[in-house]
């Protein structure tokens, strides 16, 4: 009997195995998370965390006019702690996989998950990185747009600033330096936590560890779909913060949603 539970303590902490998987797996991913969401629609609840979010930050950066450069990149990197927002998400898809009932206000049953330490040191990983990210933006913008600082002819607040961004070389030159080094970013992320925060969700017993080590065998697998994935990740985002950041409501939670039966198609149960 006792040989039998260590046999199976050691089964359960072996790192799993991995599949590999294709851009078919990627729709069907989407089209489980579309599923989900439809189930169990939580864009309610985004709406109202979103845009209290979005106006505090924007209310702060404008009364600081100094600081005015840093809201694009705020808000580009939101994608760098989308997976922590994802987490209640990913639960009510565990649940609806496992047959169980389930309501909006199941994604707060993440609060009580075994793995809950792990989950906290993940998120506060991807915190460092997302003010990583903001001091690279901000170092960026010193050492391009920041040489314009007193040229008399750029001195009016905002509209000022989209004048230097997309009428001087120097502004050019931060967009692009400024899109190559938040990709990295993003990169990173997504290395670190594609499956990792459902894994710790799913299997707790893993650990943090072989969490991300997971995550970051599936990317070193699956090299172009999880490429692909990224880029659709991109776009819907961008797509969903067009008009107002309204369609956010939606993208955030179909994306944590497909995210896990990502999850589930290239890790092997």
């Amino acid at each position: 009997m006792a040989e039998a539970m260590t046999t199976t303590r050691h089964l359960d902490l072996s790192p799993p195995a991995l599949r590999r998987i294709g851009l078919g797996d990627l729709r069907a991913a989407l089209r489980e998370g579309w599923a989900d969401f439809l189930a169990t629609p939580t864009q309610l609840m985004f709406l109202c965390v979103l845009y209290p979010l979005i106006g505090l930050v924007a209310a702060t950066l404008a009364a600081g006019g100094e600081v005015m450069h840093l809201f694009y990149p705020m808000a580009a990197g939101f994608a760098l702690v989308g997976p922590l927002a994802a987490l209640g998400l990913y639960e009510i898809s565990r649940r609806r996989e496992a047959g169980q009932p389930t309501h909006w206000t199941d994604v707060f049953g993440v609060l009580r998950a075994p793995a809950l330490p792990a989950i906290i040191g993940l998120g506060v990983l991807l915190l460092v990185v997302f003010l990583a990210w903001l001091w690279a933006a901000d170092a960026i913008h010193a050492a391009t747009l920041g040489t314009l600082a007193q040229d008399p002819r750029f001195n009016g607040g905002g509209l000022a600033l989209l004048e230097q961004v997309f009428g001087t070389s120097e502004g050019q030159r931060m967009l692009l330096l400024g899109h190559v080094v938040g990709l990295g970013f993003a990169a990173l992320v997504l290395a670190l936590t594609v499956v990792s925060f459902p894994m710790l969700l799913d299997r707790p017993q893993a650990g943090l560890g072989q969490a991300i080590g997971t995550s970051l065998r599936v990317v070193a697998k699956n090299p172009l779909p999880m490429a692909a994935w990224g880029l659709i990740v991109a776009v819907l985002l961008l797509l969903g913060s067009l008009p107002l950041f309204i369609g956010l409501a939606v993208v955030l939670p179909v994306l944590g949603h497909a995210t896990w039966h990502l999850y589930r198609l290239a890790v092997v149960r």
